[in-house]
């Protein structure tokens, strides 16, 4: 029984559990298809609402479309009417051009109906001309023939006659505008130069003594030049080689002779020297030594020097190189004339004739003071010293108007007014009676060479430098040379000496003839 139980058991739980799948299954179609059919149903709603919302779209942009259409079809309209407006205008403007070309076009007609018949007149009257020209080239030739034959004159003879005359009477007219301008020139101007530089003459009238740099040291005794020579010559060659000096022993009893091209070298050189032989210990060793030393004060003498030459001036604002390099002019000398003496007598004269005119007396001095600068520096650079000066004075800041008044105290480029300052105020330093001096062969040669110059011209019978170079007087042929030409003459004869020939000052030319001719080479 219970066997049959348990059989039954398991089959009734198989029964049981296919009823229950059974029914499950049925349960799942049954809700699934629930499930499916309102899917459906919410698929068609939303197909629907779709729709409709299409629909709306659809409409809203047909609307925009027909309102954009309407709106580019206004716009299309409207540039079509101004387009159509114009062209209109255009085509008005062609029809008026056209009519203006047409009535030019005849108009350029008419006008060359009317150039033909000048044409045609010009011809007529060109073949009148020709026959005129003939004619009168004929008669021409007949009168030349007529005025050969009756003055006795060839075409060519009478040309260079007429040449002649036209080149006198040129240079008469030329040489009565020289006078002219020269005298109204004058007139203007020599009552107030001449004050001018009498008043500044008058407070500036210092004695100009001649300082010339020596070159020799005296000696105690012969034997001293042994010891500066030393053993094989060692001492001379370390003292030459320490200064860049050579020094020169020859027969001259108890003197050495110093030579050296730069200045402020040479005095040192002749400094260390005069120690050296009054020490007594010369060696190689002790030279260096003493050299050095010169050296050290040399330096603050030659800035002392530029010191004072700029307090006596009144220039207290000077730049302290262009004070050292003012100082190194004390060692030197145009025509035995010291340059920082001359430097600063430029300066008061050019401050006095600044303080005549109304001018800047302080930049004039300052001019004055530093117009030769460029001579510190002459052997170091190339070029004139007033060029060499001007650039001096860019380098350490100097006013420009300063500058150009140095560059220009020569003529070597365009001048100011303190330039021309300074250019007379070095004039009268350096031609002031005893202000500067020659040796006796170069003056003498400078003499020969201002005569032989003055006879090279055509017309010059004899010529005669006086006044110790100061003139040169001029003796010409009175049948070559007339008024007019003797004053051509002069000023000829004055360019050329400028040209040709260096000298302190200035030279005062006078051509003689019945008349005298003054004419100066500045």
């Amino acid at each position: 029984m219970r066997e049959f139980i348990i059989e039954n058991a398991e089959t009734l739980f198989l029964a049981v559990s296919f009823i229950s799948i059974t029914v499950g299954y049925l349960a799942y179609r049954i809700i699934n298809r629930r499930r499916v059919y309102a899917a459906q149903v919410e698929v068609e709603k939303m197909l629907i609402t779709a729709k409709r919302e299409a629909e709306t779209i659809v409409r809203a942009a047909e609307v925009a479309a027909k309102g954009e259409a309407l709106t580019a079809r206004e716009a299309f309209e409207k540039q079509t009417a101004s387009t159509r407006a114009e062209l209109n205008e255009r085509e008005k403007q062609l029809i008026a051009r056209e009519t203006s070309v047409h009535e030019k076009t005849q108009t350029l007609a008419r006008m060359q109906e009317a150039l033909s018949e000048l044409e045609q007149k010009a011809i007529g009257r060109q073949a009148e001309l020709d026959r005129l020209k003939t004619e009168a080239e004929a008669t021409t030739q007949r009168l030349s023939r007529d005025l050969q034959r009756v003055s006795g004159l060839t075409a060519e003879d009478a040309r260079k006659q007429v040449l002649q005359r036209v080149e006198h009477d040129v240079q008469a007219e030329a040489a009565a505008m020289v006078r002219r301008i020269t005298h109204e020139a004058r007139d203007n101007a020599d009552r107030d130069a001449k004050r001018i530089l009498g008043i500044a003459m008058q407070r500036l009238a210092p004695d100009c003594v001649a300082d010339a740099t020596t070159t020799t040291v005296p000696l105690p005794g012969e034997e001293m030049k042994g010891r500066i020579i030393g053993r094989d010559g060692r001492n001379i060659r370390a003292f030459e080689a320490a200064t860049g000096v050579s020094v020169i022993i020859d027969e001259t009893p108890q003197v050495v002779v110093l030579s050296g091209y730069e200045p402020v070298r040479r005095e040192i050189a002749r400094l260390a020297m005069n120690q050296l032989v009054a020490d007594g210990r010369i060696h190689p060793g002790r030279i260096e030594e003493v050299v050095k030393k010169v050296e050290a004060e040399m330096e603050q003498v030659i800035r002392q020097n530029g010191e004072d030459a700029c307090q006596r001036v009144g220039l207290p604002d000077v730049h302290p190189e262009l004070v050292r390099m003012l100082g190194r002019l004390k060692y030197r000398h145009s025509f035995s004339q010291n340059v920082l003496d001359h430097s600063v007598e430029v300066a008061h004269l050019a401050g006095a004739m600044a303080g005549e005119l109304k001018l800047d007396v302080q930049l004039a001095k300052r001019v004055g003071l530093l117009h030769d600068i460029g001579k510190a520096v002459s052997q170091e650079v190339e070029g004139a010293h007033a060029l060499a000066g001007a650039d001096v004075l860019r380098q350490y800041d100097e006013k420009e108007e300063a500058i150009k008044a140095v560059a220009s105290h020569h003529g070597d480029a365009e001048a100011n007014i303190y330039g021309v300052l300074a250019s007379v105020a070095d004039a009268v330093s350096a031609s002031r009676p005893g202000a500067r001096s020659e040796s006796a062969a170069v003056y003498l040669e400078r003499l020969s060479k201002l005569e032989t110059l003055t006879k090279s011209f055509a017309g010059v019978e004899r010529s005669y430098a006086i006044h110790a170079g100061r003139e040169i007087r001029v003796i010409v042929e009175p049948a070559q040379i007339n008024d007019d030409a003797a004053l051509l003459l002069a000023r000829d004869i004055a360019r050329k000496i400028e040209r040709e020939m260096h000298y302190p000052g200035q030279i005062k030319v006078v051509v003689m003839r019945d008349t005298r001719v003054v004419e100066y080479a500045k």
